[in-house]
């Protein structure tokens, strides 16, 4: 039998402090992509790339922010490695987007360097956490969904 406490959603904190900051970037990023309409020069320096990829950073960022939610919700005592990777893998998925919009060189063919081939080693990190973290969350809460409950 699972025992939900204060203790879970203590333990799962993290979960939601994650989502509240990722939906405060996703709100920041809003407010580039009006900037980036209005022609603003400032933030057009800023994100000299794709406005689409301003665009993805901003949904993925509002996505992710809805599983860690999802998964706090649960009330499902997830391991501490598991919590943070979500939370992590959550900024870096996202932030890969922002980097695209911010270096256009990284969108597109392959390019030679420090700056492209730091990029692909940010890019296969962040997929290996943000997997690890939510396909684990995924099995502990199917697991979960066999155990009898208390009625």
């Amino acid at each position: 039998m699972i025992q939900i406490g204060r203790s879970n959603r203590d333990a799962n904190i993290i979960l939601l402090r994650g989502a509240a900051l990722w939906i405060l970037v996703a709100l920041a990023l809003a407010w580039c992509l009006v900037a980036l309409k209005m022609e603003a020069p400032l933030i057009a320096a800023i994100f000299p790339g794709k406005f689409s990829r301003v665009l993805q950073a901003h949904i993925d960022f509002l996505l992710m922010s809805a599983l860690l939610l999802g998964f706090y919700g649960t009330r499902i005592p997830f391991a501490w490695p598991v919590r943070w990777a979500m939370v992590v893998g959550a900024f870096t998925n996202s932030s890969l987007f922002l980097l695209q919009a911010a270096y256009p060189v990284l969108d597109g063919p392959p390019a030679e360097g420090w700056g492209p081939t730091f990029f692909r080693l940010y890019l296969m990190a962040s997929i290996v956490v943000t997997s690890f973290g939510f396909a684990g969350a995924c099995l502990l809460a199917l697991r979960a969904s066999f155990r009898p409950t208390a009625d």
